[in-house]
């Protein structure tokens, strides 16, 4: 079955869940050259923490009180999101997905991004 929230993996954390990580999103970074190619080219690091900062930045700016129910994680070759419910993690997927979902809507962003007010 495909992953129609490519490149977004999402994993129910049933036992291993606490009330504010009840599902965890992840996207490994180490086998996409592509999408590296497409932050560097407007110069970005393309890193699982420029990741987080760019999500962030989408939250902020289009569903700020989903803030409040999800934590952002990045380091090295990964990028983790982690929600309090179902619904957040929906949220969070429809709101970021159509961002980072191809590399031409990824281009698309970050090509009006400035790289001056982002650390990665």
């Amino acid at each position: 079955m495909a992953n129609i929230y490519y490149p977004f993996v999402v994993y129910d954390l049933q036992e291993q869940a606490t009330p504010e990580r009840q599902y965890r999103i992840v996207v490994d970074l180490s086998d996409m050259d592509d999408y590296y190619t497409v932050f560097e080219r407007y110069g970005f690091s393309g890193s699982g923490a420029s990741w987080a900062e760019h999500i962030e930045t989408i939250v902020e700016e289009h569903a700020p009180e989903l803030l409040d129910h999800i934590e952002l994680a990045g380091e090295g070759e990964i990028f983790r999101a982690y929600t309090d419910s179902r619904a957040s993690a929906q949220q969070f997927l429809h709101l970021v997905h159509p961002f980072f979902g191809d590399l031409g809507s990824l281009s698309k962003y970050l090509s009006q991004a400035d790289p001056g007010d982002f650390f990665e």
